[in-house]
């Protein structure tokens, strides 16, 4: 259906540049903004963990818009989901605000919405034995 269909690159586009960019500020050691240096460490994660979010969100985002490869795009899907369900969760320990909180509850929703209209061409098949 053509309406999934740009459900569905609308979503992973939108999420592919919300994982990339996140990750290059991660990778890059920057202080501020969405998953910054300075959140990072309020919600008390050593500095090492921001090398790793990075390079885990650009490897994600290519497996997710590479054609084919289902069993890869599922794993990042799920890497995606387990990160922002982990950020949304950390920042509810740490006390953050709303406004620090909202960018992973916008990427995990993204991530969601992406996962469910992705075309069948995208996902695994099941073979039945």
């Amino acid at each position: 259906m053509k309406r999934n269909k740009i459900i569905y690159w609308i979503a992973t586009l939108w999420l592919a540049l919300g994982m990339l960019s996140t990750g290059a500020v991660q990778l890059l050691k920057m202080k501020s903004g969405a998953g910054g240096a300075d959140s990072v460490a309020h919600l008390g994660y050593p500095g090492y963990f921001l090398t790793i979010l990075g390079i885990w969100k650009v490897l994600g985002v290519i497996a997710v818009l590479t054609p084919k490869f289902p069993v890869v795009k599922e794993w990042a899907y799920a890497g995606f989901f387990f990160a922002m369900s982990g950020a949304i969760f950390s920042h509810l320990a740490a006390g953050s605000a709303v406004n620090e909180i909202f960018p992973a509850m916008l990427l995990l929703l993204l991530t969601i919405i992406s996962w469910y209209f992705r075309p069948a061409d995208r996902k695994i098949v099941l073979v039945n034995q």
